[in-house]
């Protein structure tokens, strides 16, 4: 990748997607690369953007992982890049959260799956926590968080559990994402300061396309879109949805 701000999209989808991985972004600044949040099979998905895209993706160049919200279809990788980076790496992966989106992440939802670990055949399990695989960064909604050449910022947004809206700067651009929400006029305000925003859309407590694409012209022009459920009318589109597996520069 090039220098200035730059994203492999990974995933488009929602939860539900037949057609495509859940949402998923890869952002590149400084030969450094920050998931926005990690849905699974995200070796695979990095796999496969890769050979799209011709920009090298893996777990060994995965710097950070920010997380928006809890939802499987956002963290479900964490635990086997986790372990990745535990046996194979032989490193803590490192997690940026705002604390009420990390509060129940190990209590929640790793711990079951990771607590406990067999040293060699006929011993017994050895119990494990969260800092001997993870490496956490608090998020806030007040300030700025540096993490290597990216600033990022937090804003909650409303949808069923804690999660976080981001504005992510780097290279002297910046890159807005809404992650999961409600429309919220002031949200997408506080996102439109950035030079391009991802905006997500879908059914039930999310963002119905209608509402953006009523947005005017100059903030649909900046958007794109993600999250979008598998019958979205990708060509009708007032707004350019991402395409899976493209890289897009900020």
């Amino acid at each position: 990748m090039s220098n200035g701000l730059s994203f492999v999209t990974l995933g488009v989808g929602d939860a539900f997607s037949a057609v495509n991985y859940s949402s998923c972004l890869a952002l590149e600044a400084e030969g450094q690369v920050l998931l926005v949040d990690c849905p699974h099979p995200i070796r695979k998905m990095m796999r496969e953007a890769s050979a799209s895209s011709d920009v090298p993706l893996d777990a060994d160049r995965v710097s950070g992982v920010v997380l928006t919200h809890l939802h499987a279809d956002h963290s479900s990788g964490v635990e086997g890049l986790g372990y990745f980076s535990f046996f194979v790496l032989q490193k803590k992966l490192r997690l940026l959260a705002h604390p009420y989106v990390a509060h129940r992440l190990w209590e929640g939802h790793l711990a079951a799956g990771m607590e406990a670990l067999i040293p060699k055949q006929g011993e017994p399990p050895r119990l494990h926590g969260f800092d001997d695989y993870f490496e956490l960064t608090s998020l806030s909604t007040e300030r700025p968080v540096r993490f290597g050449p990216f600033s990022i910022e937090c804003r909650r947004t409303y949808h069923h559990l804690p999660t976080t809206a981001l504005r992510i700067r780097a290279g002297g651009r910046c890159l807005g994402y809404s992650a999961d929400t409600a429309y919220d006029e002031n949200l997408i305000a506080w996102l439109a300061q950035a030079d391009l925003m991802v905006h997500e859309t879908n059914y039930g407590m999310h963002t119905p396309y209608e509402k953006l694409a009523a947005l005017p012209a100059e903030l649909r022009a900046k958007m794109r879109l993600i999250h979008y459920p598998d019958d979205f009318a990708l060509d009708a589109s007032e707004i350019e949805p991402l395409v899976q597996g493209r890289r897009y520069s900020v």
